[in-house]
């Protein structure tokens, strides 16, 4: 990001409806803007060093010192993900109603280092049974109560910490930008991109690094550094305090007002005389909750997309661990490692989207975006498809690899097949990411109502709190189908399991998704905003 970028010409005035950190009326030259935004994209970067510190390699401790099954640990992943992403719903609400945004970022800051703290003590020795060691295989060194019990108490403090995080942060940074300034509203748009971009920052340093460490060193020391990392970067946002740009709000709570709204709703829909006796606050939530329901078919659409996207963090790094990972004579690659290939192709490729694709687009739509929000999504699931047909050929090649090699009762045993095969659908699951996931952050903060920004953003998270529920809901089903039949398609010993079978699974249901997303995204039309451009259709 250029300097031209960052230093956005100055105007004159306050800005409507933001106030400074003493409550009074926010200066446009004095807060907001870039130089505000960057405090909040680096508490984002500290939460998801965090967080990827803890749910990267979270299958692998499941199934190492905690001794759980590959399909019991996948699934409980995707029950603790789901928790993690639905809870925003709740937390945006508190936000919006009583806390603020700011407020909840610290405090959902500071619960992150006290739950990083607690999961750091679960993982010292003083846990381990005598004579044991987390590397050790005997099962007289099976995990005591105590251990389990504070390791789970400590994983749902993480996920709590990020549900308070995750839909204010963003929002945060957000309203740094006018979007009634023609200049602030543009750069608005560019803060969504680089925002991923500092996500994926944080979370490559944090694969790589914690990874290596708790594969290679020990877990209390990979779960210790993002907890100091995290207290220093919330010291950094306090510091940014008096540069914010502050949105109050007098209204009650968003559930309080969409219930209100439906109830508003249901009347008018039996009386004739609504129109004229409805009051002028009834009316207002009546459209804030049409609003929130016109957004449900694009929501439902992206269900199969979140159902991929959990499987980076859990088959993808077993099948890994499988792999032969030595690069040169000394170095073996963490499993949990190639995880960075996603980080690193968004990295790589937000750049060419903000600066080359979206000035090339813009020449022949004239859209300030270059495409459509839903456009936008629609290449996004087109890529994740491709990603998980391509996971599913590889998936194929490895198990005959382990057949011609006479090692499919040896799952300890490296497959004579490089790592780099597995890299293709890390990099289209990134670039799924830049398309996808960006669009429908911008899409459902854009979309909902102004005065329930934080609870849109919830709504977009929740999109994926109900992919990683339904994840684990199929593993589980197809777990216990599979077993009764023969060999289970997630058998601890991958050699003799069929993932390939469910990830074509997988690309299947996301091909009757994309076909209903393309349906629905043709008929929706688009929040009217003023000096921005009219909505088109995908």
């Amino acid at each position: 990001m250029d300097a031209s970028t960052l230093l956005l010409p100055c105007s004159d005035g306050a800005v409507a409806g933001a106030v400074d950190f003493r409550g009074r009326p926010a200066s446009r030259s004095g807060t907001g803007r870039w130089s505000a935004a960057m405090f909040v994209l680096g508490v984002e970067i500290a939460e998801r060093f965090a967080y990827h510190g803890v749910s990267a390699n979270l299958i692998s401790y499941l199934t190492g010192p905690l001794g759980e099954s590959t399909a019991g640990a996948a699934a409980a992943i995707n029950a603790w993900s789901g928790v993690a992403t639905m809870l925003p719903l709740l937390m945006a609400c508190v936000a919006d109603a009583w806390l603020g945004r700011y407020r909840t970022i610290v405090l959902a800051s500071l619960l992150f280092v006290v739950s990083m703290g607690m999961l750091t003590v679960s993982a010292l020795p003083v846990f381990n049974h005598d004579g044991c060691s987390h590397q050790s295989k005997s099962l007289a060194c099976s995990p005591s109560p105590v251990q389990v019990a504070v390791f789970y108490v400590s994983l749902y403090l993480v996920a709590l910490a990020e549900a308070g995080h995750k839909p204010c942060a963003q929002a945060f940074g957000a309203d740094q930008f006018d979007q009634h300034d023609p200049k602030e509203s543009v750069s608005r748009s560019s803060f969504f991109n680089w925002w991923y971009f500092g996500m994926c920052s944080g979370t490559a340093v944090t694969t790589m690094v914690s990874s290596y460490i708790q594969d290679n060193v020990g877990w209390g020391l990979g779960f210790g550094i993002p907890c100091l990392v995290m207290v220093f970067t919330l010291l950094a946002f306090l510091l940014g305090t008096r540069s914010y740009r502050y949105y109050t709000s007098t209204e009650s709570s968003p559930f309080a007002r969409l219930a209100r709204a439906f109830v508003a709703l249901i009347r008018g829909t039996k009386s004739s005389q609504y129109e004229s006796n409805l009051a002028t606050d009834d009316a207002a939530h009546r459209e804030e909750v049409k609003g929130v329901l016109r957004l449900f078919p694009i929501w439902a659409t992206c269900i199969i997309y979140a159902v991929i996207f959990s499987q980076s963090s859990t088959f993808f790094t077993k099948q890994a661990a499988t792999l032969d990972r030595r690069i040169g004579s000394t170095l073996r690659v963490p499993p949990a490692a190639l995880q960075t290939f996603i980080s690193l192709t968004i990295m790589a490729f937000i750049p060419i989207y903000d600066r080359a694709f979206v000035p090339a687009a813009r020449r022949f739509t004239r859209l300030s975006s270059g495409i459509t929000m839903l456009q936008r999504i629609g290449t996004g699931l087109v890529l994740a498809m491709v990603a998980m047909v391509v996971a599913a050929l590889v998936e194929m090649r490895r198990l005959g690899v382990a057949r011609d090699a006479g090692l499919v009762d040896q799952p300890k045993a490296a497959l004579p097949m490089t790592l780099w095969w597995m890299v293709p659908q890390y990099v289209l699951f990134g670039l799924s990411d830049v398309f996808a996931m960006i669009g429908l952050q911008e899409f459902f903060y854009d979309q909902v109502p102004d005065a329930l920004r934080s609870l849109g953003l919830a709504f977009f998270l929740s999109i994926f709190g109900v992919g990683h529920f339904l994840s684990s809901f199929l593993i589980s089903a197809i777990d216990g189908a599979t077993k009764k039949s023969g060999a289970s398609w997630f058998s601890n010993n991958l050699n003799r399991a069929h993932l390939d079978y469910f990830y074509w699974l997988l690309a299947g249901l996301c091909a009757v998704e994309l076909a209903a997303f393309v349906v629905v995204s043709r008929v929706y039309v688009y929040k009217k905003r003023a000096s921005h451009d009219n909505g088109a259709v995908m």
